[in-house]
């Protein structure tokens, strides 16, 4: 375990949801107490199930971890952080402000940017204040800030007055405004953050190509932000796939994607951890998780049947009809170019017009598709860099003009942010919703729920509308994605606890758009697919829960089996569909 050897005093984990942070975290936190270090874990993961891991409540408060001596945690809510965060900026104006003003800039106070900036304001003390944690050697962090956030805090001057004087429109100025720790308390955090005698980041990955991508994208940002002592771990590798074919094929891949690992992750140190048959909870599966020789799995019952449908029944539903707006949503990772790839290639088969798009900048899709092509089949990509760029070049000629340089330069950064990004490409969007009206459009990723209440709330699409209606009724972008006869917004996610819980979370943030999700996909299931191996099944026994959550939440569920060869070109995005009955 070379990501523990030499250990500076902090110790930070970050990866995409689901790849497993914050079992390490908590794996190494253990380890740590156990020779003898008093150590104090810190969680700011919005998905956080620490307290599960470790079996008893943790909470907001330091709580001394029972079964573990020397070893306290605490778990920042980021979402209580963020509405005490909220309430400090907007209560103080809420009497004084017209309610339109006030949605709007609590529309700007709802997103990821604001989480993120409320969550490092609650543990800067962690991380700088040496009275509160003098008796710990360690402070383990299950998730670190971004380089966006952290490039936010090196910025002089203050924020508020950005918001005061009307300045302030942009997705980040909001969530600036309420950090109320003094900057020389920041300036310490940052510095530790950067210094690698006391700090090291331990970027958690998969052997998956996408995954592997995010987490160099991860290193290049902290690098760029002075973070530079990093360590990759690569978890839950299939090791010995035995003679099973799915086993073997999976094993496989994990093998290529290792080999072709991205220029900048092969100049980190690796520790390469192999994948368990069941969860890790409890503090013996921790100790149990950074064994590098894992105990043999023995005898395991038969995984639960999956009585859900396949991909095939929602293709079936959409080819009802001739025409509509079919918007894949999800977190990176789970699969939203190959699920929307499919579904498109399949109404175009039927003889339906579809125009599939994208704005994936990696062109994944193109991978996915690997050649195949329909008559029918329209592929297009919104460009979201040419977007982006377009529409930051746009507010620093108007807003940037009234500010002196210290504003221009926050606001510059405020414009790298992700809110940013997505408000940009949004206008791309608003084409292909007018699209859907003659045929079939489908988008791999579409803009959140936040997104969309910032774009209403802030009334600029309303009022260009408007302008140019007269005195006809406006029928908006969002209004057409509002309505479901038109619209159909599918959540894909994966069988696993934290992306189950991060689809939850995106499913309520459309409904804050008053858009309710049509269906929900989970794919690459274990529990849905045919295997031998032992491990491989016991891995499906434990998908039980998570797809039960998604029944019980979702209007319909199509489970998507985790296939031996990759879902690609025709004959792959056929197989990830299942058997279709003819047209007609």
């Amino acid at each position: 375990m070379l990501f523990l050897d030499d250990l500076p005093r902090f110790l930070f984990f970050t990866g995409k949801g689901g790849v497993g942070k914050t079992s390490l975290a908590c794996a190494s936190a253990t380890r740590l107490a156990d020779e003898g270090r008093r150590v104090l874990l810190v969680s700011t993961d919005p998905a956080s199930n620490v307290a599960q891991v470790f079996g008893q409540g943790i909470g907001n408060q330091i709580t001394p971890i029972n079964a573990v001596d020397g070893l306290d945690a605490i778990e920042i809510d980021p979402q209580q952080a963020a509405d005490a965060y909220r309430e400090r900026i907007i209560g103080p104006v809420r009497n004084l402000l017209p309610a339109a003003e006030i949605a709007s800039i609590t529309e700007q106070l709802s997103g990821s940017c604001t989480t993120e900036v409320a969550s490092f304001n609650e543990f800067t003390d962690l991380l700088a204040d040496d009275t509160r944690i003098a008796g710990y050697d360690h402070i383990v962090f299950d998730t670190a800030p971004t380089g966006h956030t952290i490039r936010l805090l090196q910025l002089p001057g203050e924020w508020t007055s950005f918001l005061d004087e009307g300045k302030g429109d942009a997705s980040c100025l909001g969530p600036m405004a309420g950090l109320d720790k003094t900057r020389a308390t920041y300036a310490a955090a940052l510095q530790r953050l950067a210094d690698p005698t006391q700090t090291r980041l331990v970027l958690v990955t998969r052997a998956q190509p996408s995954t592997l991508a995010e987490a160099e994208r991860t290193s290049a940002e902290l690098a760029k932000v002075g973070i530079t002592e990093q360590h990759l771990v690569i978890n839950a590798l299939l090791n010995d796939p035995g003679e099973d074919a799915l086993a073997h094929a999976l094993h496989q891949r994990e093998q290529q994607a290792i080999t072709e690992l991205p220029p900048l992750l092969r100049t980190l140190d690796r520790t390469e951890i192999g994948l368990r048959a069941v969860a890790v909870v409890g503090v013996e599966q921790l100790r149990e998780l950074l064994n590098p020789t894992p105990e043999p799995v023995d005898s395991l019952a038969e995984p639960t049947h999956v009585d859900a449908d396949g991909l095939g029944a929602l293709v079936e539903e959409l080819a009802a009809q001739d025409h509509g707006l079919v918007m894949c949503m999800g977190k990176g990772g789970v699969g939203k170019s190959t699920v929307a790839a499919a579904v498109a290639m399949a109404l175009a088969e039927r003889g339906k017009t579809v125009h599939l798009s994208t704005t994936d900048p990696a062109a994944h899709l193109d991978d996915v598709l690997a050649g195949a092509s329909d008559d029918n089949l329209t592929v297009s990509r919104i460009d979201p860099r040419a977007a982006i760029q377009a529409y930051r070049d746009k507010v620093m000629r108007t807003k940037g003009a009234r500010l002196d340089e210290a504003g221009r330069a926050q606001l510059q950064e405020d414009l790298m942010s992700p809110c940013t990004e997505e408000v940009a490409v949004f206008g791309e969007f608003s084409h292909l919703v007018s699209q859907a009206r003659r045929q079939f459009v489908v988008v791999d990723t579409a803009p959140t729920g936040h997104t969309l209440l910032l774009m209403d709330a802030t009334g600029s699409y309303h009022r260009d509308i408007m302008r140019g209606m007269g005195s006809a009724t406006p029928v908006t972008p969002l209004m057409r994605l509002q309505d479901p006869e038109l619209t159909k917004m599918v959540i894909v996610t994966l069988p696993e606890a934290t992306p189950v819980q991060e689809a939850t979370d995106l499913q309520e943030e459309l409904r804050r758009a008053s858009i309710e999700p049509w269906a929900w996909v989970v794919n690459q299931s274990l529990a849905a697919s045919s295997t031998s191996s032992p491990l491989l099944k016991a891995r499906a026994s434990a998908e039980e829960p998570h797809l039960d959550t998604v029944g019980k939440q979702a209007h319909r569920t199509a489970v998507v089996p985790l296939l031996a060869a990759e879902p690609t070109g025709a004959d792959g995005l056929r197989a990830l569909i299942g058997s279709l009955l003819p047209s007609g």
